[in-house]
């Protein structure tokens, strides 16, 4: 009864405790070669499944959407049990559905936890009923029935691999609810038990999505280590793209990492990151965006302890045409380049305290002076 091996179906491990049938012990060794691999049974339950789906929207025609869930219930078994994976999906899917539609919400959750638990369940058969189920959460009437579904989803596909994509959206949403209830730290909790970055089935700009968020929330709860942690998890060189989401998504992130550059006083890397901002193509088409790039830019690199590498980097930002369009800062970073003693009062105070302290509102200082305690 063997199949090919492209048709081989993932089935959990028999709950300890449950005793088979005759006819479930035959339908297990009939689904398994006795090396262990498995195979798919050549019963094909495809007639049977369309009869009773027929049935069973006859039976919702009449009023009876409990009737017609519970009339599948004796063919899933079947399915499952013979391995059939497409009329065990089309089955599970279907029940759902009739649950969702008949607003049985109870049965509903139920049902969701009841079929995630059966022995010799077909994997792909779940994460299918899961992600359909997923798409109902934002259909659901009220804000308590969307919880109650979520929390269903996220027990029964806790620790399950192949559902761990949607584990982690549902993870999202109430993390999301928690934080606008002022519950930040339970929030940051959450989300970091999502381990997002070993998500094989996971596209990499999601990961990214969820890497950002993870840091946000963790400076959010001024925990700088964390957020340091976590942004190493992230290569830059994802962000090499011209896609508005993904500039968008490098602006964020070099934001975060000013953030936590700013709190360990690391201005050489604040000056590097507002560099990596500077070569967005969103700040470069923005006139104003640009200069005020610039300027924080001169500025941290000037704050920068003196080294090899300040002074290489306080050379090549000289060297920038760019900065002909703010020349007050040009001339200030000349100051410190030129091998000549500066005088504080003279060359510092009298000249360029007004143009860094922002004094007025119409000031053209960048802010860095006012909202440091060490300005």
């Amino acid at each position: 009864m063997a199949g090919d091996k492209g048709d081989a179906v993932m089935v959990d491990p028999v709950e300890v405790g449950e005793e088979r049938t005759d006819i479930e012990e035959l339908a297990h060794l009939a689904a398994q070669g006795g090396d262990g691999r498995l195979f798919k049974m050549e019963i094909d339950y495809k007639e049977q499944v369309d009869e009773a789906i027929q049935k069973a929207n006859d039976m919702v025609a009449k009023g009876n959407s409990a009737g017609a869930v519970e009339s599948l219930a004796q063919l899933e078994k079947l399915t499952r049990l013979g391995s059939d994976m497409h009329s065990n999906t089309r089955i599970l899917r279907h029940m759902v559905k009739l649950c969702f539609e008949g607003q049985l919400w109870d049965l509903l959750c139920d049902t969701i936890m009841s079929y995630s638990k059966k022995r010799l369940l077909i994997k792909v058969a779940i994460a299918k009923m899961v992600r359909d189920c997923c798409e109902m959460v934002e259909k659901m009437p009220t804000e308590e029935l969307r919880m109650k579904l979520i929390d269903t989803l996220r027990t029964v596909t806790a620790g399950k691999i192949y559902v761990e994509v949607e584990r982690a959206r549902l993870t999202q949403l109430v993390v999301k609810k928690l934080e606008s209830e002022g519950r930040t730290n339970e929030a940051c909790d959450m989300l970091l038990e999502l381990q997002v970055e070993t998500y094989g089935s996971m596209q990499i700009q999601e990961k990214v999505e969820y890497l950002l968020e993870q840091m946000r929330l963790s400076l959010a709860r001024s925990d700088f280590v964390r957020a340091s942690i976590i942004s190493k998890k992230i290569n830059v060189k994802f962000f090499n793209s011209d896609k508005d989401e993904i500039q968008d998504m490098k602006l964020k992130y070099y934001e975060l990492m000013i953030r936590i550059a700013l709190n360990d006083r690391s201005y050489l890397d604040i000056c590097k990151h507002y560099r990596a901002v500077f070569d967005t193509n969103k700040i470069n088409q923005d006139p104003t965006k640009s200069k005020e790039t610039l300027k924080r830019i001169i500025i941290y690199c000037i704050l920068a302890p003196y080294d090899n590498e300040q002074w290489d980097l306080m050379n090549r930002v000289a060297g920038q045409r760019e900065l002909e369009s703010v020349p007050d800062y040009k001339t200030l970073l000349n100051l410190f380049i030129n091998q000549e003693l500066i005088s504080w009062k003279g060359a510092i105070l009298n000249t360029y305290e007004k143009l860094l302290r922002r004094v007025t509102s119409s000031s053209t200082a960048t802010g860095v002076f006012d909202s440091n305690p060490d300005g």
